[in-house]
């Protein structure tokens, strides 16, 4: 679970109906909340401090974290919550179901090819949604082409052609 985008952390109506949400849906499964720095300080701020504290049980607070570190999280979820592009591209590719948590987005192969599923930030959607999953109604999204882990071979390929051609002009 991740938060940081305006549109979800800005207005303190918003965050905080996202923040009892996300401890209502824990009651049914654990949620990890990676805390992003603009979200710890924003709910700081509207004085919800205590709805993203440390040591919680069920929403699971805890810092930022690396690459690695957010990979092996997502790896072992059941489902992804976030409002990131990169981590709707990483759950896909990992084949765990994701929830967006915005209107729109810069990665529509995800929701195109059901990997991803846009739900805003509106309560009903996402608890719905995350019925869906827990209950084995999510279906399955396609593997999205040329997300393989394969891309450095592809490049590589190509940056040969391309240098066997330039060569073999300049040797004519």
């Amino acid at each position: 679970m991740t938060l940081h985008r305006p549109s979800n952390v800005d207005a303190a109506g918003t965050l905080g109906t996202l923040l009892h949400l996300l401890h209502d849906l824990s009651r049914s499964l654990p949620l990890v909340f990676a805390l992003h720095p603009r979200t710890a300080g924003t709910a700081k701020r509207m004085g919800m401090e205590s709805l993203v504290a440390a040591g919680q049980t069920g929403l699971v607070c805890i810092g930022p974290q690396s690459y690695l570190d957010t990979l092996s999280l997502m790896s072992g979820a059941a489902v992804v919550l976030t409002d990131s592009g990169g981590l709707q591209e990483e759950s896909s590719v990992l084949g765990v179901p994701c929830l967006t948590l915005r209107e729109n987005t810069e990665r529509p192969v995800t929701i195109a090819l059901g990997t991803s599923r846009l739900v805003g930030n509106d309560p009903t959607r996402i608890r719905t949604a995350f019925s869906d999953v827990l209950e084995g109604r999510w279906n399955r999204g396609q593997s999205i082409p040329l997300w393989d882990g394969q891309a450095g071979v592809r490049v590589a390929a190509e940056l040969a052609a391309w240098a066997r051609h330039h060569e073999a002009i300049r040797a004519s």
